[in-house]
């Protein structure tokens, strides 16, 4: 029993000087993948960030809903096609997006959130303008290249202490509605409202050296060392742009930016209030 207590009292301590830096600073949290399908993962996921709330941290969660949308279409029959990697957006599957992620996705999180002891209210990029956005290639429909981002809807959640959960759909000018891919919005919103840190949650550990060797991991990476971990290979595939949001947070004025592995437990309160860390992070340079 004994060395459980100091076990916890170290824990404690040691959590002390990053519960204090990050007070009151603004820290977004893109959330997705397996971490948001396990039911156990996305408990664990919404009991940190109602803690850092708690603790006086200014929690901004931007989530996606991509196997959510998938079973959708799937039970009304409808395939989805692909085009370099993005989904092809008629009309009728943008309507099953907004219904999804605004909808069944977005409340769940808010009303888990709630549950836990944070207040939370959801928002989509339609409210109050939040993500505004053009067509980005025709040939992929209602997918939307963000053009503006508008932050006060956020801050004005955040100055009353709620926590924003925001689906990543957005308009235009005419009131239509586009599908946002999760990484590049969280990055703008980052980057517009300069958070102390954007935490990206993927299936991965980090960036490895070695994709077979989780124990190559990069634990710090210079946004100007990027081209050369793609052009070796080390950073390929669809973490291409996901990292290439990370650079863009950071240009943007994030002063860093982590990727985490969101399928393990308590990975966000890990990285942010310990000493150990647990994926990889970017920062200027």
């Amino acid at each position: 029993m004994e060395i459980t207590n100091n076990l916890r009292g170290q824990v404690l301590v040691e959590a002390l000087p990053y519960i204090q830096k990050y007070s009151n600073k603004i820290v977004v949290i893109k959330y997705g993948g397996n971490a948001m399908i396990n039911e156990d993962l996305k408990n664990a996921v919404m009991g940190d960030i109602a803690l850092l709330s708690l603790i006086g941290v200014k929690v901004v969660l931007v989530h996606g809903g991509g196997p959510e949308i998938n079973d959708t279409l799937a039970k009304i029959g409808k395939k989805s096609e692909w085009v370099d990697g993005l989904r092809v957006t008629d009309k009728e599957t943008v309507d099953v997006v907004q219904m999804v992620l605004a909808g069944k996705v977005n409340k769940g999180l808010v009303a888990l959130l709630g549950r836990l002891g944070s207040k939370a209210i959801g928002l989509c990029g339609a409210d109050g303008q939040l993500i505004k956005a053009k067509v980005k290639d025709e040939r992929l429909g209602y997918v939307g290249e963000i053009t503006e981002i508008n932050p006060e809807p956020i801050l004005d959640l955040l100055e009353k202490g709620y926590v924003p959960v925001i689906s990543t759909t957005a308009c235009d000018d005419e009131g239509n509605i586009y599908n946002i891919n999760a990484d590049t919005a969280a990055a703008k919103i980052a980057g517009t409202l300069k958070a102390e840190c954007m935490i990206s949650m993927t299936d991965i550990a980090g960036i490895l050296r070695d994709k077979d060797d989780p124990s190559t991991l990069i634990p710090k990476i210079f946004v100007s060392d990027i081209p050369q971990l793609v052009h070796e290979g080390i950073i390929s595939g669809g973490m291409i742009p996901k990292i290439d949001c990370c650079g863009e947070a950071i240009r943007r004025g994030v002063s860093k930016v982590f990727i985490l592995d969101g399928t393990v437990p308590h990975s966000l309160l890990i990285e942010t209030l310990t000493d150990e860390g647990l994926g990889t992070m970017f920062v200027q340079g």
